[in-house]
């Protein structure tokens, strides 16, 4: 029996600047996915639809929290979505910081703040004396301006008023940390794991298999499958993890993680089918 697999591709609203590279990646995978003998079906994440979905395992870029609703109900029947919608929920800025630090994941110092609290806030909150991050509390960045740094109080708060006024509820102030930043890239459950130094600068030795335990650790409490994320190697080689990124564009690798990306979804998908045929023939026996 042909297996039955349905990809959700991410709104443009949750693809700025990456457009292009995020529908390549979703591509990919549907092409590597028929290549596997699947059939595949494919969504906008606008047009979510639960009852067409029903049966069928999905791999998911959506991102919007209506969608997100939606892929919660549909797993209460048993329905496998790559990433869980839980794990999507869980990148949000302000409930990733939260989970991250419960778990010993270093993070930089992050207040989650009320954007429209009368409170004024100020720099040293975080125990600095200049520079910090304003970062939305929710999505990732939609607009440049989601991801933004203040050096003052009085920028500080007018950031958070200009978050205010575009109706994001929540913000996270987060230290600013000096060092090499890193991307990376992985899948859980196999070997692909790739980085690269963002800017090119790589003044700082540090330890690759305590990166990548730390990227696998933040992933597994998030619950995210198909992930990237972003570090800072400071001075001392310490390695600190600064953003965990549900399904990003794997735009350096594409073709390598469409592969990986695709074997994945495809191995739950004839898990999930063997596991009701199986279900099917024990009622059979039964009755």
């Amino acid at each position: 029996m042909e297996l039955q697999i349905a990809g959700i591709k991410r709104s443009r609203n949750y693809s700025p600047n990456q457009t292009t590279n995020d529908a390549l990646i979703f591509l990919k995978t549907a092409q590597e996915l028929i290549k596997l003998g699947a059939s595949v079906n494919i969504y906008a994440e606008e047009d979510v639809n639960i009852e067409e979905l029903k049966g069928a395992t999905i791999f998911s870029m959506a991102r919007g929290e209506g969608s997100i609703d939606k892929l919660m109900r549909l797993q209460e029947s048993e329905v496998i979505v790559i990433n869980p919608p839980q794990s999507t929920l869980n990148c949000y800025r302000t409930n990733m910081h939260k989970i991250l630090v419960e778990n010993d994941i270093p993070f930089p110092s992050s207040i989650a703040v009320n954007t429209s609290s009368k409170e004024q806030f100020s720099i040293s909150d975080l125990g600095v004396k200049r520079k910090i991050w304003v970062k939305r509390g929710d999505v990732h960045a939609i607009h440049r301006e989601d991801v933004t740094p203040a050096y003052s109080d009085e920028e500080l708060n007018f950031l958070l008023k200009e978050y205010s006024n575009r109706g994001i509820r929540e913000a996270l102030l987060q230290e600013h940390i000096e060092g090499d930043v890193i991307k990376f890239y992985s899948v859980s459950g196999t070997t692909f794991f790739h980085w690269y130094y963002q800017n090119g600068n790589n003044s700082y030795k540090f330890s690759e298999g305590r990166l990548r335990d730390l990227a696998t650790a933040a992933a597994d409490k998030l619950g995210i499958i198909v992930y990237g994320g972003d570090a800072i190697i400071k001075s001392d080689g310490t390695i600190i993890i600064i953003d965990m990124n549900d399904w990003p564009s794997f735009a350096p690798v594409r073709n390598e993680a469409s592969r990986v990306i695709a074997e994945t979804v495809f191995n739950h998908a004839m898990e999930q089918s063997y596991a009701v045929e199986t279900s099917i023939t024990e009622k059979k026996l039964q009755g």
